[in-house]
């Protein structure tokens, strides 16, 4: 009886030894908020295939430069565009270049929206705007250097407001690129007379260069870097991809930017008004799991 008596307490006391021992702590790290840019800022900032890419597109450009100079029929404003803007004739030579995602690489603003679990904002952008940090887009500073070696005026055509014209400039001068003149930047606020834009739309900008210039080449990373595309539908812009198609890689040139543009907003009607969560589920609903 005394054994089992003494049995008993010994085990009480080693539980309760073993209840009062620290708990030690997680190694499992807290798991990420899922967010939809984190592979596509990734691949920018990380991949091979990504500066590959964009390497193909600048020396491609940059080889056709000198035929596209030396023909002067040759122009890169969309024909229905060139009759408003009115005859190329006689006009020196120049190449449309969209900034964001086209020769600035912005990808460390993306990744601090990912950090920091935010979306896009006027006021974040401008502030980053105003750290003229953003570093060439790979093969973009030589194309421009080239261009401009060649007397090829490049025509900064952005959607970067006219009030960031100072930081913009700054920034592609500090980066290497060549700014012919403070009426190289037609950012958005441009006054084009007898044209009424509206936003993002570069419509009348283009007629803008396109009165100043021969436009040998137009680059950008979205379809309204090149032609008006003012209906947003999927449908509406893959109609428009295939009356332009036999100019891209010839006059016109797209850089890959999966992190934002238009592409994704047809997937939600451009409503950005919706939650993020709402817009979310209507891209996962745009998904295809087979063939159309």
């Amino acid at each position: 009886m005394r054994k089992n008596l003494l049995a008993a307490c010994l085990l009480a006391l080693a539980l309760g030894a073993c209840q009062s021992l620290p708990t030690a702590p997680s190694t499992t790290p807290a798991a990420a908020a899922a967010d939809d840019n984190l592979n596509a800022v990734l691949w920018i900032q990380s991949s091979a295939e990504y500066r590959a890419v964009a390497l193909s597109v600048f020396q491609a450009a940059g080889a056709r430069l000198d035929q596209a100079l030396a023909d002067p029929e040759w122009d890169a404003l969309d024909p229905e565009e060139r009759a408003l803007a009115g005859s190329a004739a006689g006009l020196p030579p120049a190449v449309i270049v969209d900034i964001d995602e086209t020769v600035l690489d912005n990808s460390p603003y993306q990744a601090r929206l990912i950090r920091d679990g935010a979306e896009y904002h006027d006021d974040d952008w401008e502030a980053w705007v105003a750290e003229r940090s953003a570093a060439p887009v790979p093969g973009a500073l030589a194309f421009a250097r080239l261009a401009d070696s060649r007397g090829v005026t490049v025509v900064y055509l952005s959607n970067r407001t006219r009030a960031s014209a100072a930081d913009t400039l700054a920034n592609l001068r500090e980066a290497g690129f060549p700014v012919a003149n403070e009426d190289a930047f037609l950012g958005k606020g441009t006054v084009v007379e007898g044209c009424a834009g509206t936003g993002s739309d570069k419509h009348c900008r283009r007629l803008l260069a396109g009165s100043r210039y021969r436009v040998l080449m137009q680059f950008g990373d979205q379809l309204g870097d090149f032609v008006a595309d003012r209906d947003t539908a999927r449908q509406a812009r893959d109609r428009l991809l295939v009356r332009h198609a036999d100019w891209f890689g010839e006059r016109w040139w797209m850089l890959p930017n999966p992190t934002y543009g238009g592409w994704e907003a047809a997937t939600f009607d451009g409503d950005w008004s919706q939650p993020r969560e709402r817009r979310r589920a209507a891209k996962h609903a745009a998904l295809r799991t087979g063939p159309e």
